[in-house]
């Protein structure tokens, strides 16, 4: 199935032979370590500037079916973000992996984050699109 939006995630996962959790990772732009004139000029303008992880948590797809209930639920946490990257793990013998098992997955999509190796997760901005990060 090719994910063009949020619900397409949902339906997506609903599909799979295994239950699943999803995954999320929120994270805030800003302007990298050394940045130079044209880099903060350029993020001033809305473009460029790195994205650090703020914020995760997993949820079972019928906990999220809206992705503006999930937006909502964040502004409970007083952590503003500007991007969610999103994973799923799959579970075993019919039963979802429970919070407990997500943690590790999480600290590593975490990490993968920070060094810059975005291309496995899905990316949604706050209105629920789908974006492409480069």
């Amino acid at each position: 199935m090719n994910i063009e939006s949020y619900s397409d995630l949902i339906k997506a996962a609903a599909m799979q032979d295994e239950p699943q959790r999803l995954l999320f990772v929120f994270a805030k732009a800003e302007l990298p370590n050394g940045y130079t004139d044209t880099q903060k000029h350029n993020f001033e303008q809305g473009q460029g500037g790195a994205l650090a992880p703020v914020l995760c948590v997993d949820k079972l797809p019928d906990e999220v079916n809206e992705f503006a209930s999930l937006v909502q639920e964040s502004t409970t946490t007083g952590v503003d973000w500007d991007i969610a990257f999103v994973s799923a793990l799959g579970g075993r013998g019919g039963f979802p992996p429970n919070s407990d098992e997500a943690t590790q997955p999480l600290k590593m999509m975490m990490e993968k984050i920070q060094g810059g190796m975005i291309a496995d997760f899905l990316t949604f901005n706050k209105a629920g699109d789908l974006v492409a990060l480069y």
